[in-house]
């Protein structure tokens, strides 16, 4: 461990939040992953004609990824410098923005892909874009930084949203 810098908390200079949401984006993008079945259903799907193709999606996830976690270390480190009490709280209400955020990003590969619902997967990419809008929101009051570096999340989430609103309108009804 890499010892913090003199009058900065522990947990300020140590590798063990980078490990920790590292790990955890990890787990998050393989769930997510393990539930993407790109199979005949998906090829025979009429896309709209701006949609970016397949090969484009794993790279633009990867740096998503990684800014998530750059912007989840920087708020973790910044809440530790306002105090044992703030640091708490503002530290919880990261984890369960992260949490909520976590669920609407794997449960939406899950009606999408998995039971082949693009038209539930729409009412879950609104919660995952609101999610992201959450979470900016939270991380504006004490470590800006860590909001913008979520911005190209939020973008990508809402262009996502246009894609799967063009799958819905060129491909319903979807039985269920």
């Amino acid at each position: 461990m890499t010892p913090a810098p003199a009058g900065e908390p522990a947990s300020v200079g140590s590798r063990q939040p980078v490990l920790v949401a590292t790990a955890l984006a990890v787990a998050v993008g393989a769930i997510g992953g393990s539930l993407t079945r790109i199979n005949a259903w998906y090829f025979n799907l009429v896309q709209p004609w701006f949609k970016p193709p397949d090969w484009l999606f794993g790279p633009a996830w990867s740096i998503l990824y990684g800014l998530m976690v750059w912007s989840a270390v920087m708020a973790w480190r910044s809440a530790a410098l306002r105090g044992a009490q703030d640091a708490r709280r503002l530290r919880l209400t990261l984890l369960v923005l992260w949490g909520f955020n976590a669920l609407a990003n794997v449960s939406w590969s899950f009606f999408f892909f998995f039971i082949q619902r693009p038209d539930q997967a729409l009412v879950v990419n609104a919660l995952l874009a609101i999610s992201i809008i959450l979470l900016m929101a939270h991380l504006r009051a004490y470590c800006r930084k860590s909001a913008w570096l979520l911005l190209p999340y939020l973008v990508w989430v809402s262009f996502a949203g246009l894609v799967n609103l063009g799958v819905v309108r060129l491909n319903g009804p979807f039985p269920g």
